[in-house]
């Protein structure tokens, strides 16, 4: 908010400084303006302003008031006021807000899920010795100052005394050498004691309630003289890190030790010394100097809840869509919250798919244990199941890991190896990237602009299709950010966040509630480990919550852990998620569940879709396009042996293939032409719609609604197929579904059946069943394509609608690999098991290569007596 021309330029503290050192000189006009300016508008608190608003209202004339000072005016008479946390938590900056009536407030708390973690930071600290050499080298610095100005100005100010900046550096320095000087029998447990033990380690020092107060105040006077000195020297604007007074840390510390004058919080904290960890560069470690950081953990937020309760507020309501669960949250905090809301969320059931993974697609268990997670089994298995999501998710997919460090392995894995079943010689990686174009997030803060940029720009490339997004839980991705409809149409964790359990403070606070929640006390509290896990649970479900952002927005939730399976897990979830949670034993059926969902989302009431969903998503293609591979695991052959398809469009077609246009496929495969990307926004025209249009079928929506006039059935492995056009016969087509096969159905068997399929002399059985005498059987180029168009008319024939489409599910899983030979061809034979479909049971063996021939004569055993029955 600050308008000045030099201290704008500075940063966090260092412009508090600059801010404070000015307005005490009253040599900042923008704040010597603020009162006029108020005393000529007294109703100019009528309505709410933002920052833009007031920043705009300052800088309306040359000197005018300062919006921040314009601020603090209004919040003295304002029925609503925002605030930042610290202002409510830190009694410092409470101390600001003096006039507003406590005892009739309602302090309402947003995205409280932060809350708890933020109250017990704010009572607490860590010294680390870097700091406090600092510390040491600006008492050194007041000291110079007070001792020229002193020779200079003849000043008699206490102020600038430099004894007592002198006492301020013996005592920092003792302080530092006491530090050095503690017993540490274990360098990973450190040395901890009581929270009680702090008074007793200052009082050698003579640091106590009485003496800190003096202390407080010195500390004061220094930050000042620094800022004064550095100012007189280089202009307030000048040299921003030098600004920085280290000193008013300590000033900090002292306020939370020997808050209120009393020691009764004390019982709440622990003292703990530990070795600090320092690169080889390290300052400190070439001096010789101690390198040890002295800690004073506060682990009951509740102490700064229980202000709130003395100044007789009102009401406190906590707000946040990842609350869950409510009891630990209250406990924590130490307040009762007689009210308890917790909401359904305001989408449908249809809008969101929420499943738990336990496996991967060859069978090897997902658990991301320290137990697991560094095998290369586990590693090669979650990067071979998000390739398979990458495919069948449209457009953006997060991705969140536990950690930098398990995301930073495994990306660095997948770049290097490839699925130790597959003939391919791409690695993971490229595979991923096959499908949608990655992002990583960045560990640096400076970079996260950048990464969030990139990613969106992959959004809008038309040439590719999606993009995902890899992260960390409780990283910058994870919270805060709004992944609303094509940004993130699923969310895939791939394991539970928890803390490091040898974490001095972890260990420290799980031992903390513990001790509180012994059998003696009828209370029912928190326990250490019901702690440990809460955190780790609410980190993954402000994670999951980046998906579903509005009512009209749909997308998935993947848990890529077998624990989340687990009771004690599942009850952690966010209320609204519960409802929704399916855990599937094999990964096929997860394959399966997926693909139907986003292809029932884009099938389904298309005219209401946004035009952002239908961007990139469907357009024209030329006589001479080449059609575009988005499907690489549907065939392991080349690009160009794609089958192609010719669409003849008539009167009776138009309005429903309108309607076509405009879905989001499932994979979200784009048909723009590599001459006019550009045009890839743009929907059929009426014109183009009456022309015939040669259109190559990435995502079967097409297919499965009927709309398909020709196709060529061929075998991917044995030849190219040829192009056909055959747009001059569409006239009397107005029922080509009921006549001919799916595309996708059709290439997946001929694929599946390969080259070791079963001999043309046991085909005999499918060639009777579909009338060959008869002429029900189309000819095409081969026997292969003959067998296989019979087949899929005489399974349309025999098999419902819903059971039609299972069969090409399994077709599909049986050419992906995703799910186990014996699953696949077991789920078929059992769709082919009901009276009368004998011919289906024992005609699909033709389609069956040698190899797992033998598997499916034991199926056709066991299920042929359901058939004939």
């Amino acid at each position: 908010m600050c308008i000045h021309s030099e201290v704008s330029k500075l940063r966090g503290r260092a412009q508090n400084n600059a801010c404070h050192f000015l307005c005490k000189k009253r040599r900042c006009q923008h704040n010597n303006n603020v009162s006029e300016f108020m005393k000529n508008k007294p109703d100019f608190g009528s309505k709410p302003f933002d920052i833009e608003d007031l920043v705009n209202i300052g800088k309306g004339k040359s000197n005018g008031p300062c919006p921040y000072y314009i601020s603090r005016e209004l919040s003295k008479s304002v029925d609503i006021l925002f605030a930042p946390y610290n202002y409510l938590i830190d009694p410092g900056n409470r101390r600001s807000l003096n006039s507003i009536p406590w005892d009739n407030a309602v302090l309402i708390f947003d995205e409280a899920h932060n809350l708890e973690s933020i109250c017990a930071d704010a009572a607490s600290f860590d010294l680390h010795p870097n700091n406090l050499t600092a510390c040491v080298a600006e008492a050194n610095e007041c000291i110079k100052l007070c001792s020229a100005k002193r020779s200079t100005e003849n000043s008699a100010d206490k102020q600038f005394d430099p004894e007592n900046y002198a006492i301020l550096k013996a005592l920092l320095m003792a302080l530092e050498k006491k530090i050095g000087e503690l017993v540490i029998e274990s360098k990973e447990l450190g040395c901890t004691k009581a929270g009680s033990y702090i008074y007793d380690f200052l009082s050698e020092l003579n640091i106590t309630s009485d003496t800190s107060k003096k202390l407080i105040e010195t500390i004061d006077c220094a930050s000042l003289l620094l800022e004064e000195g550095n100012s007189a020297e280089t202009g307030p604007g000048a040299q921003a890190k030098a600004t920085v007074s280290r000193l008013e840390s300590i000033r900090d510390i002292l306020d939370i030790i020997f808050r209120g004058g009393g020691q009764d919080h004390a019982k709440y904290y622990r003292f703990h010394v530990n070795e600090s960890q320092q690169t080889s560069g390290d300052a400190l470690k070439v001096l010789g100097k101690s390198s040890r950081t002295l800690s004073w953990w506060c682990f009951n937020p509740g102490l700064a809840m229980e202000e709130f309760l003395k100044l007789g507020v009102r009401s406190i309501i906590l707000t946040s869509g990842t609350l869950s669960p409510l009891d630990s949250l209250a406990m924590e905090l130490n307040l009762e919250f007689p009210v308890r809301l917790e909401n359904p969320h305001v989408i449908s059931p249809d809008q969101i798919w929420v499943g738990v993974v336990p496996v991967g697609p060859s069978g090897q268990a997902l658990n991301s244990s320290y137990r697991t997670r560094e095998t290369i089994q586990y590693k090669q298995e979650l990067g071979t199941a998000i390739v398979n999501f990458a495919r069948i998710v449209p457009d953006g997919l997060l991705v969140f890991f536990p950690s930098y460090s398990m995301m930073d392995k495994c990306v660095e894995f997948w770049k290097t190896r490839n699925h130790s079943n597959s003939a391919s010689e791409n690695t993971i990686w490229q595979r991923i990237c096959k499908h949608k174009q990655p992002v990583i997030e960045p560990r640096q803060s400076s970079n996260f602009p950048s990464a969030i940029e990139d990613y969106a720009a992959k959004l809008r490339d038309s040439s590719i299709s999606g993009a995902i997004f890899f992260a960390v839980c409780r990283g910058k991705v994870s919270e805060g950010l709004d992944f609303a409809d094509r940004a993130g149409r699923a969310v895939i964790v791939t394991g539970m966040p928890f803390a490091t359990p040898t974490d001095p403070k972890v260990r420290l606070k799980r031992e903390y509630l513990d001790k509180q929640g012994t059998p003696s006390k009828n209370i029912k509290m928190l326990t250490g480990n019901e702690w440990y896990l809460q955190q780790a649970a609410r980190a993954v479900n402000q994670a999951v919550g980046r998906v579903i952002r509005h009512r009209h927005d749909y997308g998935a939730i993947i848990y890529c852990d077998e624990r989340f399976a687990w009771p004690s897990y599942q009850s952690q979830m966010s209320y609204w998620l519960r409802p929704y949670i399916k855990c599937y034993s094999k990964y096929g059926e997860v394959v399966q569940g997926l693909t139907r969902f986003f292809r029932d989302k884009a099938t389904s009431d298309p005219l209401k879709l946004k035009q952002t969903d239908c961007n990139d998503c469907i357009a024209p293609v030329t006589n001479k396009s080449i059609p575009e591979e988005n499907l690489s695991d549907l065939a392991a052959n080349a690009q160009n042996e794609y089958p192609q398809i010719t669409l003849s469009v008539n009167s009776t077609m138009k309005s429903n293939f309108m309607k076509l246009a405009q879905i989001t496929p499932a994979n979200r495969s784009t048909l723009a032409t590599k001459h006019n990307s550009s045009s890839t926004s743009q929907l059929f025209s009426e014109d183009q719609l009456s022309r015939d249009t040669k259109v190559v079928d990435m995502t079967d929506d097409v297919a499965i609604h009927g709309h398909l006039k020709e196709h060529t059935f061929k075998s991917l492995g044995l030849k190219k197929a040829k192009l056909m056009d055959r747009s001059k016969d569409a006239a009397g087509l107005d029922d080509v579904s009921s006549k001919l096969p799916q595309n996708i159905e059709s290439r997946a068997l001929a694929s599946y059946q390969g080259e070791g399929s079963t001999p043309q002399s046991k085909k005999s059985t499918i060639e009777k069943a579909c009338g060959k005498n008869e002429g029900t059987c189309e000819k095409s180029e081969g026997q292969e394509s003959n067998s296989g168009t019979a087949f899929l008319k005489l399974a349309r024939e025999m098999l419902s609608g819903a059971e039609y489409r299972e069969f090409v599910e399994y077709m599909k899983a049986l050419k992906l690999k995703t799910m186990h030979i014996k699953d696949s061809l077991e789920e078929i034979a059992k769709l082919f098991s009901s009276p009368g479909r004998l011919p289906l049971l024992e005609g699909f063996r033709v389609f069956v290569p040698k190899s797992h021939l033998p598997l499916y004569e034991q199926l056709l055993r066991k299920y042929s007596v359901c058939s004939t029955s």
